[in-house]
């Protein structure tokens, strides 16, 4: 932990571990540049991001790279990246970022623009899916690269479902009398029907999202500048309260962080649950997960006459604006962002390519083959608003719809707030 940072870390409760990722240095004599990488936590796999690194040294053996890695969230690592670059701390040369930051850091000067060293931003970034060509490439220059994909999705007791005859619902409605159903068979009282995220965490960005995307509008313009239908908002976030009131989704659902719909379907206690795609290897792979073979997964549901849409994630690789080693570390993300990196990502630990046709790739087909049921959902996913003052945006967002869900404030009520609190940001 560096000088000067562990008020800040302690803040955040960021337990930050420095690894080196080289099994034998070379002898004094040896000129070598080091780089170094902030990987993010555990649900972005640092330790597959070693295997990358590790080949990458092989190929570049005037270089040695050291991983930094901490934050269980992506909102306690955008507080400490935060901290860290408005520092102009140079100790870190490259980033992984969650998609909602390229444009808050570049906007702040913190990321080194890539087109000087990785060429042309329209050929460089075509092979990409569209959603990342478009979060990665802010006024015609290039913030950062993908490193892999991620969206939520519906995940769903395929055993249950098949249980009493039911078929994957469309609607939200649909999803209701299907959990209903399961819940009075099942005789459960913990059994829930529809797990989704209510604390005021980042995946309650998504929960009020959600809802009102299926309607067919959007939260900001061209220019970003705000454009909430305030019905459609209130109808959205009425649907998630419908839910409570008929027991589909819990009471203490303003509770709920990601982990908790995670682990809660792990122990057999939830019907249908909404989650990244990370959740895939724990509810199916962990040891203590009671319901291994028995997990579904689909695009989400749609409101009454509207379109399903999901909530897009990912992460990208950044090049901090005080790197003292820019050619270097842009050469590496280059590396990292390639097809043959995100193929190697894909079949050794689950990670959605970001490149279209990894997903009917047979080698990654074969080794994970649910990819096949998650193309359709990443590809017509959407991102959260690109603005310069996306913490803000995220804060206005997640802790009035989390009060809404908790019974503080009606629907109507919160959605004023948000339309108050979003027109300062994004005009």
């Amino acid at each position: 932990m560096r000088r000067g940072y562990a008020p800040c870390l302690a803040t955040l409760a960021l337990a930050l571990t420095l690894t080196l990722v080289l099994a034998l240095l070379p002898g004094p004599a040896a000129a070598q540049t080091v780089l170094r990488v902030f990987v993010g936590g555990q649900n972005q796999r640092p330790d597959l991001m070693k295997g990358l690194f590790a080949q990458y040294m092989r190929e570049h053996p005037g270089l040695r790279i050291e991983t930094e890695s901490g934050g269980s969230t992506s909102d306690l690592q955008r507080q400490y990246l935060s901290t860290v670059l408005s520092a102009k701390d140079a100790a870190i040369d490259i980033y992984l970022i969650d998609i909602v930051n390229p444009a808050q850091y570049a906007g702040a000067g913190w990321l080194e623009p890539l087109n000087r060293y990785v060429g042309d931003p329209a050929t460089v970034m075509a092979p990409y899916l569209a959603a990342y060509r478009e979060a990665d490439v802010l006024q015609g220059r290039i913030a950062a690269m993908p490193a892999f994909a991620d969206a939520m999705f519906l995940y769903y007791r395929r055993d249950l479902l098949a249980k009493y005859g039911l078929p994957l619902p469309r609607t939200w409605r649909e999803l209701g009398a299907a959990a209903q159903k399961i819940q009075a068979g099942e005789g459960n009282p913990r059994l829930q029907g529809l797990s989704i995220q209510g604390a005021p965490i980042e995946g309650t960005v998504c929960t009020f999202l959600l809802p009102y995307w299926s309607q067919g509008h959007a939260l900001e313009d061209a220019q970003g500048r705000l454009t909430l239908d305030a019905a459609a908002a209130t109808r959205g976030l009425q649907q998630w309260l419908d839910l409570m009131a008929t027991g589909v989704i819990k009471r203490n659902v303003a509770e709920v962080k990601t982990p908790d719909t995670v682990n809660e379907f792990k122990a057999g206690q939830v019907v249908f649950g909404i989650g990244w795609s990370f959740a895939w290897d724990q509810l199916n792979g962990d040891a203590d997960s009671q319901v291994r073979g028995k997990v579904g997964v689909m695009p989400l549901p749609a409101m009454d006459g509207g379109q399903r849409v999901t909530c897009l994630g990912g992460w990208q690789w950044a090049v901090s604006a005080f790197s003292r080693h820019k050619a270097e570390a842009a050469a590496l993300v280059r590396f990292l962002s390639s097809r043959s990196a995100s193929k190697q990502l894909a079949v050794a630990g689950a990670l959605l390519p970001t490149y279209p046709d990894l997903y009917t790739d047979a080698d990654v087909l074969r080794a994970v083959p649910w990819f096949k049921d998650a193309a359709a959902a990443v590809a017509g996913a959407r991102s959260r608003p690109a603005s310069p003052d996306y913490a803000q945006v995220s804060d206005a967002i997640r802790t009035v719809t989390s009060a809404v869900l908790a019974g503080v404030e009606s629907p109507a009520q919160g959605v004023r707030q948000i339309r108050s609190r979003l027109a300062r940001v994004m005009r």
